[in-house]
């Protein structure tokens, strides 16, 4: 007969009570240091008082700024010159590798594509619907409904899609699919949607201005309503049509903010990684360079192949908030 020892099961509450109170005694530290610097302010003359205002509010936030963000990106920009294991110096070669190996120029030129297509497409469709939905009665239940996808996360949104694109290959069995169900219904013979490139890269895309199409309607009505009645009342009485008023006046008054949604969805599509992670896993030629930075760093762990992709997305990200800033000042100086 085998005795077995009995080991003692820690409860989860016994695993959770010294992290809770490691947490809880980091925050009483930093509520105590912050106390104490507004009691130092309070019995220091104004000149110091200013000083340790400074280190109050922005001390925090430039520690947090320095840890969370410009430690990594230096340590990202270094490693995107070393090897696959970050032990040997190669210069620019990580990145010479990005812009000559195929595989990595179809990325480029997939993301390239997101890039173009999504900010268009969903600001468009955004601004169409703003703009007829404007003086309609109940529009807003309308625009609730198209603004739910966006109480949705990327990975639910892939997810729900992938049912809509499932192909059923065996004729005996019913499609779960809704495009491949509308296809049969029309007699015409379906296809496995998320195979064949490029058109799956192009379902993906829909699923990224389904999701954005809300957002730039939101912001884009908001700027409609802030067009002063009396344009809008003097086009009416001189007979301007609705589509020579929505191009010569509603356009042009929200011109800024066209701008600002179109940067904003741009760099949220340079930067997309859970819809393609989610629905193909960046396969079947639908690769782009977050999912690839992904596979490159955390599959592969070649960190410098993972490093030069971060670095190249960061870069192409720069001239997007440089122009997007720019139209914000310049916005500020016309009003």
């Amino acid at each position: 007969m085998k005795l077995t020892a009995l080991v003692p099961q820690r409860s989860l509450w016994d695993t959770v009570l010294p992290n809770l109170v490691m947490l809880g005694s980091a925050i009483a530290a930093f509520l105590g240091i912050i106390f104490l610097l507004f009691v130092l302010a309070e019995r220091s003359p104004n000149k110091i008082q200013n000083i340790l205002k400074y280190v109050v509010f922005l001390a925090p936030a430039a520690v947090l700024l320095l840890i969370g963000l410009i430690y990594p990106a230096i340590r990202t920009l270094i490693y995107s010159f070393m090897n696959d294991d970050s032990s040997k110096f190669i210069g620019f070669e990580n990145y010479v590798w990005a812009f000559t190996i195929p595989e990595i120029r179809i990325v480029l030129r997939n993301t390239l594509i997101w890039t173009i297509l999504v900010p268009v497409l969903a600001t468009g469709t955004g601004l169409a619907i703003a703009y007829m939905t404007d003086r309609m009665k109940r529009a807003a239940v309308i625009k609730s409904l198209i603004f739910m996808p966006m109480a949705i996360s990327f990975v639910g949104a892939g997810i729900i899609w992938r049912f809509v694109y499932t192909y059923e290959a065996n004729l005996k069995r019913p499609e779960i699919g809704l495009l491949s169900s509308i296809w049969r219904a029309m007699e015409w013979e379906p296809r496995n949607w998320l195979l064949e490139a490029p058109l799956n890269t192009l379902l993906l895309i829909v699923v990224m201005v389904w999701i954005q199409t809300g957002f730039a309607m939101v912001v884009l009505s908001a700027a409609m309503k802030n067009i002063p009645d009396e344009i809008i009342e003097a086009s009416l009485l001189d007979g301007t049509s609705n589509w020579r008023r929505f191009t010569k006046i509603t356009i042009p008054m929200i011109r800024a903010t066209i701008v600002v949604v179109l940067t904003t969805i741009t760099i949220g599509t340079l930067k997309v990684f859970d819809i393609v992670r989610t629905m193909t896993g960046g396969n079947f030629k639908t690769n782009v360079i977050a999912n690839e930075m992904y596979s490159q760093s955390f599959r592969q762990m070649n960190y410098g192949t993972g490093s030069a992709l971060a670095i190249i997305l960061f870069i192409a990200i720069i001239p997007i908030i440089i122009y997007n800033v720019r139209q914000l000042r310049l916005e500020r100086t016309e009003r």
